[in-house]
């Protein structure tokens, strides 16, 4: 079982985080028009899978500008972001904010992204929702990288996650 942090106190998680280079755990959420999609649906692109706690904190807003900002314009990469938050609250603030690179997914319905992907939070003031952690499948649905961060509070390694989207899409064009 995984953990992290938040305001410095850890916290458990729950399920079992998948392993880079196997197969990408399957799932489904629904989309702010309450229609569903699965990770198969995206096969063929790369994929920038963003788990996030709530779109109601200022650390989750900023990570989603900040990569619907580093996905812009890049051919063959889709951005996912996955949190309990319901389609309709999703779907606020992608409006508000111009969130054309990044598709939003509740895991309300199911529950199953939190722990196939091992991180639903078990314990303290956010147990029921997803630690900030950011994974990229490939075009082929395997896991390629996974960064669960270390205290929710704080902004993933966005170099680190865009040079692997780069090197993903290099690979398909040579």
């Amino acid at each position: 079982m995984a953990t992290t942090k938040l305001d410095g106190e850890k916290i458990q998680l729950a399920g079992k985080m998948p392993a880079v280079g196997g197969a990408a755990p399957k799932f489904t959420v629904v989309k702010k028009d309450l229609s569903e999609m699965k990770l198969v649906d995206l096969k063929g692109e790369v994929v920038v899978l963003m788990s996030i706690p709530s779109l109601e904190t200022g650390v989750c807003a900023t990570e989603i500008r900040t990569f619907n900002e580093k996905l812009s314009g890049l051919k063959g990469v889709k951005g996912l972001m996955v949190s309990k938050d319901l389609p309709f609250a999703m779907y606020r603030f992608c409006e508000a904010e111009n969130i054309d690179n990044i598709i939003s997914g509740s895991d309300f319905r199911y529950d199953e992204f939190g722990r196939q992907y091992g991180v639903e939070i078990l314990d303290g003031a956010f147990k029921g929702l997803l630690a900030r952690a950011v994974f990229i499948v490939d075009q082929e649905l395997q896991l390629r990288y996974l960064q669960i961060v270390d205290d929710i509070g704080n902004q993933p390694d966005y170099e680190i996650a865009m040079d692997v989207v780069k090197k993903l899409l290099d690979e398909t064009e040579s």
